[in-house]
């Protein structure tokens, strides 16, 4: 902070000094003009001196030198106009590379302005507003209308509608219910709730986010580290350039010109700015990478390695068919199942009622239940019985009517649940559940493609067949199945030895084939997990398109860095040849320089706009799957 106040005023300084000088300096008080122009010129000397000392003695070095060489050579040559060219156009600089900067990190620093201060906490009835830190797990908190959630929870009224946007992108709030996972960060844009603690504010979900930011902000891409050594050869070939423009002309203005010329480096303002641009661009769609070597990894990769469960898939037990009796209502018979799930223990009970509840259909309380472990369910549900459960459980010995032996004959040996349903003692419809396809996998898939993806690879723990269920469906190049993680570490290492790999996963199981690919990306949106510490990039929604958009950005980003770096050097390159020749004054050498400088950076900016956006949605229907 003080620093950019110090640059901005030596900037004014400077630029009144020349004004001054051009007007003439104050001749009634021996003020020349040559007078004013050296006075506005050694403050940015001795500023720039201490900083190139401060460097130093960390161990870094930068073409910062040349600007303090061609600023010394001008005012010991008697040309101290060029000098304060040379100081206005270097202070000017900073206070635009301190501008830019700012921009690209304005988006991250507000992750981090808006984190959770306060929460209120509920004991025996009384509301205290405690700091976030104190909050424990287990406690219950109450979040009014409108205010940030202090830390992960689980929801304990009936519904809540909770904006999602600061931590996800997605830009509608999302109605969530009792039980559900809340994030720390989001926004009750409902009425007031109550909510259960389930983790301390420095291990909640924005905490996390936090945390990378920071990283983001502080972390080195190996090309920006490329770039900085790149910088360390320019100081000495100017200086030899510069001496032999001297020597051959007999001029040393001749030389100071190209060491004017060479000041500073777009080299070392581009990349930086780019890069954090692109981190920005990503966080906006949800997606947060781990510093500027994740996007450029992401930028490399050739290769993309999904893990099935969870990722392409759901990773739950979805609704894919319903088969009702002749004269059956499809809709009615899935009410009826559901309303007497609800009474049930079973695993799929849950999702059952969730789905019912999801198409909006009303739910009906259940009486008289006995239930059957692990076989099914039995009771009323108005003036009707039901028997929901197995086919050994439903019909005992009793053969399947047509309809429901095509459904069985059409699923058998898939791996998929189907659950029967009598109503009065008849079988009145057959549900089969599974793992299905996530809606936008082929759409992301495609484009990657686009976005410059040679190979797709999918990885799962299951057998060959459930594998193939799904991958029948997708544009792969390999589907590897049966892997346990000591095997999806070896498939990733494979393939990485082939190519830069991306790996997409979301379980703790998944967190060694994360950690091994060039790049590792977790989907984040269901919590923190192993998963999410060991990858370089998570995304924050529950799709799967933001990581094609990633992939777009960080290619778009590295195109924007390496187009600004190669026309800086080109152009600098040109304006050095043309001050070595004589064609180009000191002082026009340093107008020309600040052109470029300005030219590269506004160009660097770019990478925090347009470029990639997420894939659109659309319903993929697996091959079995019904319209």
């Amino acid at each position: 902070m003080i620093e950019g106040v110090m640059r901005r005023l030596l900037f004014l300084g400077a630029i009144g000094g020349l004004v001054v000088g051009l007007l003439g300096g104050f001749p009634g008080r021996g003020w020349s003009a040559e007078s004013a122009w050296t006075l506005a010129t050694l403050p940015v000397i001795a500023m720039l001196a201490v900083s190139i000392l401060r460097d130093f003695l960390i161990g870094r070095f930068g073409v910062d030198a040349i600007a303090l060489v061609s600023m010394s050579a001008a005012l010991l040559l008697g040309q101290p106009l060029a000098a304060v060219v040379v100081a206005v156009m270097y202070a000017g600089g900073s206070v635009l590379e301190d501008f830019a900067r700012g921009r690209a990190e304005r988006e991250l620093r507000a992750l981090s302005d808006r984190s959770p201060r306060t929460a209120h906490r509920s004991i025996d009835g009384r509301i205290d507003d405690v700091p976030v830190v104190q909050v424990a797990v287990g406690d219950e908190l109450l979040v009014r209308a409108g205010e940030l959630l202090p830390v992960d929870g689980a929801l304990l009224d009936e519904a809540a509608s909770i904006d999602e946007s600061a931590v996800t992108g997605e830009p509608l709030p999302r109605n969530r219910r009792r039980g559900d996972r809340l994030f720390s960060g989001t926004v009750n844009a409902g009425e007031t709730i109550r909510m259960r603690a389930v983790a301390p504010a420095d291990a909640s979900t924005y905490a996390g986010i936090v945390r990378m930011v920071e990283a983001a902000q502080t972390a080195k891409a190996p090309f920006i580290r490329m770039a900085d050594r790149f910088a360390l050869w320019l100081l000495p070939v100017t200086l030899l350039v510069a001496g032999l423009a001297w020597w051959l002309s007999g001029d040393p203005v001749r030389g100071l010109a190209v060491l004017v010329v060479a000041t500073p480096c777009p080299l070392i303002l581009a990349a930086p700015v780019a890069f954090i641009g692109g981190v920005s661009r990503a966080a906006r769609a949800g997606v947060l990478m781990k510093g500027s070597a994740a996007l450029e990894g992401l930028a490399q990769a050739r290769t993309a390695i999904f893990d099935k469960t969870g990722t392409l898939t759901h990773g739950g037990a979805e609704l894919i068919a319903t088969e009702a009796a002749p004269g059956r209502d499809p809709g009615e018979c899935l009410r009826l199942l559901a309303s007497i799930e609800q009474a049930s223990h079973h695993v799929l009970a849950a999702a059952v009622v969730e789905i019912a509840r999801a198409r909006a259909l009303p739910l009906s309380p259940p009486a008289d239940i006995r239930e059957h472990r692990g076989a099914g369910i039995e009771g009323t549900v108005g003036d009707l019985h039901l028997k929901a459960g197995s086919r050994r459980n439903v019909l005992a010995d009793a053969e399947l009517p047509l309809w429901a032996e095509r459904t069985a004959t059409r699923y058998g040996g898939q791996p998929v649940l189907m659950v029967y349903l009598a109503i009065d003692g008849r079988l009145a419809a057959v549900f089969v559940f599974g793992d299905a396809l996530r809606g936008d996998a082929l759409d992301t898939l495609l484009d990657l493609r686009t976005a410059g993806i040679d190979r797709i690879v999918m990885l799962t723990g299951d057998d060959a067949q459930a594998a193939s269920r799904i991958g029948e469906s997708l544009p792969l190049d390999r589907i590897l199945a049966g892997a346990d993680p000591a095997a999806k570490v070896a498939a990733v290492a494979e393939e990485r030895g082939r190519a830069p790999t991306l790996m997409v996963g979301d379980g703790i199981n998944d967190a060694p084939a994360l950690a091994t690919a060039s790049v590792g990306i977790a989907m984040g949106a269901r919590g923190a997990t192993a998963s999410s510490e060991a990858a370089d990039v998570v995304v924050l929604t529950d799709r799967l398109s933001p990581i094609a958009a990633a992939v777009a950005i960080a290619r778009r980003t590295r195109a924007i860095a390496l187009q600004s770096i190669v026309a800086g050097i080109g152009l600098s390159g040109l304006a050095i040849v043309f001050a070595a020749l004589g064609y180009l004054t000191p002082v026009a050498g340093a107008i020309a320089q600040e052109a470029i400088d300005v030219a590269v950076i506004l160009n660097a900016l770019r990478s925090l706009a347009g470029g990639a956006a997420s894939a659109p949605r659309r319903d993929v229907p697996l091959p079995y799957a019904r319209p």
